[in-house]
């Protein structure tokens, strides 16, 4: 019985993973295509679109300040959620479930209406088309995954090996970065690379937020096709998803996703 649903249980595994990377096997041979116009299957084959992608003066300015406002967004995301999390996580205290569910609300609103909900109180405050404006609205985003990140992190972590280590006369300190920091450290990672991605791809929030002298690039992607029907967004794609492969990659053959995220 167990070796007759086996069958039909791949089958339906390979048919989820056919349909998640559909969009990926077309954009792929698109970017290798050499057509001032997207075909499929392309005409002519070359590297033309990868060319000019990276002598695009517009996509360079933008993936500029998307990596500036993502390494800021996940050093200030970490500084907020982890101490959040371990708060939540270890101490006990009037209203710690109303801060959880506070913090992690994001979570639960769609995009658009996150987003627009950003932009009302954003143009009162001035905030629209500036860094600041931008690092806030990403935050909201990232800081509730760092928060939930790091609470599993917390959770899988014994307070009885931090106290036998203050047993055996260690200080606070010793204490922290002894035991806490490197049992912790899988889900740092975690909360960090996921953070990056987050606020480097995110698109529909900083459509309400950027302005014409301040673009991020997938608000410069996302305006590109808009007004071209080349491929040289295809060869954008294909860059960016190696990108993130490439990170999860490092990130499983250093410490293993199922570790790293937590059991």
């Amino acid at each position: 019985m167990i070796g007759q649903l086996t069958l039909p249980f791949r089958l339906l595994v390979a048919c989820i993973y056919l349909f998640l990377l559909a969009p990926i096997l077309i954009v792929l041979p698109l970017s290798f295509s050499n057509d001032s116009y997207i075909t499929f299957p392309p005409e002519s084959w070359g590297l033309r679109w990868y060319a000019a992608m990276f002598s695009h003066a517009g996509f360079a300015q933008a993936l500029w300040i998307s990596l500036i406002i993502a390494v800021t967004v996940t050093i200030l995301g970490l500084a907020a959620g982890v101490p959040a999390a371990f708060a939540i996580r270890r101490r006990q205290f009037i209203g710690r479930e109303f801060l959880l569910n506070l913090f992690t609300a994001p979570l639960l609103l769609p995009s658009i209406v996150l987003g627009l909900a950003i932009l009302l109180v954003f143009v009162q405050a001035r905030l629209l088309g500036t860094y600041t404006g931008l690092i806030i609205a990403h935050l909201i985003i990232t800081t509730p995954y760092v928060i939930r990140i790091m609470l599993t992190a917390f959770s899988t972590l014994p307070p009885s090996v931090e106290d036998a280590a203050t047993m055996l006369g260690a200080s606070p300190f010793t204490v922290v970065r002894r035991i806490t920091l490197p049992l912790m450290m899988p889900g740092f990672i975690a909360s960090a690379a996921l953070s990056f991605l987050l606020s480097f791809d995110e698109v529909v929030i900083s459509l309400f937020i950027t302005g014409p002298r301040l673009r991020t690039l997938p608000v410069e992607i996302f305006d590109y096709v808009e007004s071209q029907t080349d491929p040289m967004t295809a060869a954008v794609s294909v860059v960016l998803v190696g990108a993130t492969l490439l990170i999860i990659f490092l990130i499983e053959r250093t410490l293993g996703l199922s570790k790293t995220i937590g059991k």
